[in-house]
C-alpha cells in the first residue's frame, strides 16, 4: 500500500531549496568575479549557463511555494 501524502514540510523543503540554490548561484557570481581575468572563455560560459539555470529553479521553486501555500489553505 502506498504512503498517504505528507505534504506538512513542503514550504520548509522548498525554502531550504530556495535558500542553497541563491547561495549557489552567489557563489558562482563571486568566481566569475574573482577569476575573471584567470579562467577560460568556455568555463566563463558554463559557470554563467549553470546560473541562469539557478535563476530559473529558483523561479520554480517560489511557484511551487505558493502551490503549496494555497493547499495547506484548503486543507
Amino acid at each position: 500500500m502506498a504512503k498517504p501524502d505528507n505534504r506538512s514540510d513542503n514550504v520548509d523543503k522548498l525554502q531550504r531549496s530556495i535558500q542553497n540554490t541563491i547561495e549557489n548561484f552567489r557563489e558562482g557570481q563571486d568566481y566569475l568575479s574573482e577569476h575573471a581575468d584567470e579562467i577560460s572563455v568556455k568555463e566563463k560560459k558554463q559557470v554563467q549557463e549553470k546560473n541562469e539555470k539557478r535563476l530559473h529553479a529558483i523561479e520554480g521553486f517560489r511557484e511551487e511555494v505558493k502551490d503549496e501555500a494555497a493547499h495547506q489553505r484548503k486543507s
